[in-house]
């Protein structure tokens, strides 16, 4: 689960910033509801990735820093 949340989140990063201009920062400040609004939208409604809990996007967050 936690690797197919990276793959997504990795590909729904790059949209976000492409498409809606979002900085990493906002990327990460977004909240699980946020980002799943936005996989929704890109998708046309079809299956998205499961949000992440807290402590995922906590490891996310080390694991990936924005500088």
């Amino acid at each position: 689960m936690t690797g197919q949340f990276v793959d997504s989140a990795v590909r729904l990063a790059g949209y976000a910033g492409a498409v809606l201009g979002w900085s990493p920062d906002a990327f990460w400040r977004a909240t699980p509801a946020e980002l799943e609004a936005v996989a929704r939208a890109i998708t046309g409604g079809g299956d998205v990735v499961a949000p992440p809990d807290a402590g995922t996007l906590a490891a996310l967050r080390e694991a990936f820093p924005d500088g």
